[in-house]
Parts: C-alpha cells; structure tokens; sequence
C-alpha cells in the first residue's frame, strides 16, 4: 500500500530560491535608501545656506546708505567682495559685493559727469541706486537686489 504523504508546505528548495531572490531585490533598494538619505542632508545644508544668505541680506538692508556707498568706493568694482563680508575661514562664508549700478546695457559702468568736479563717480548724482549680492563662498548659490538712497 503506497504512503499518502499529509504534508504541507515549502521545498527546501523553493525556500533557498525565495531568499536568494528577496536578498536581491535588497541590494538596489539598499542603494536608494542610502541616496535618499544622503539627499536629505545636502537639501537641509543649502537650506541652511540660504537663510544664512538671507540673514545678511536683511542685516545690509537696514545699514545706512552712506555706509554701503562707502564699502562699494573701497570695493572698487562689481567682482571684488567688500567689507561687508563674513571673515575668511568662517564656515559657510557670505560674500558681499557692492556696486554703483546705472540700469543699462552695462549696468556697472558708471559715468560721472563730473558736476561736482572731485572725479569720483561715488559721489554727485550718479551714486543713487545701489546693486548688493550676498553669495556662499564656493557657490553659485547668491541673492540679489538693489538699495536706492
């Protein structure tokens, strides 16, 4: 009389296939785990950047204009980071550049017509609108606007 088999249930086999399988999929969902998770922290660090940026913004929007023409004349040009500038070293450094700005096609070149005869187009009428840039040392990450008096 032949043996009636009453179990039920999973090979050996079909066990070490299901595993091999699942230990599989694992690897590449490992890999976005570890991508996302990543991610996180760079988004949380340019955030934090960005209101640092902000910070100064808001801090050189309340100064005198006076001051900040003064800082420009001492900058000289549009490229070089003025005064205003967080001290070298200081992690996550701002630089602050300032300029005389005249809205047209070259807006940082800036004609003194000399009214008040001392050559220096940071003073008379032309030093009336201001262009402030806030940028994170090593980014291109920067915030803009112009300050009039």
């Amino acid at each position: 009389m032949p043996l009636k088999s009453t179990a039920h249930g999973f090979s050996y086999v079909e066990v070490l296939v299901a595993a091999f399988l699942i230990g599989m999929a694992l690897v590449p969902a490992m890999d976005a785990l570890k991508t996302g998770i990543s991610s996180n922290s760079i988004g949380q660090s340019l955030s934090v950047q960005h209101y640092q940026r902000l910070s100064k913004m808001e801090q050189l929007q309340t100064e005198k204009f006076i001051n900040l023409l003064a800082a420009a004349k001492t900058a000289v040009n549009s490229t070089t980071a003025s005064s205003y500038s967080d001290a070298a070293g200081t992690a996550n450094r701002r630089l602050v550049y300032l300029s005389l700005y005249d809205a047209d096609a070259n807006p940082f070149t800036i004609t003194d017509p000399n009214t008040d005869s001392d050559n220096d187009p940071y003073t008379g009428t032309t030093a009336n609108l201001l262009w402030l840039k806030v940028q994170t040392e090593g980014s291109n990450q920067a915030l803009e606007t112009l300050i009039s008096r």
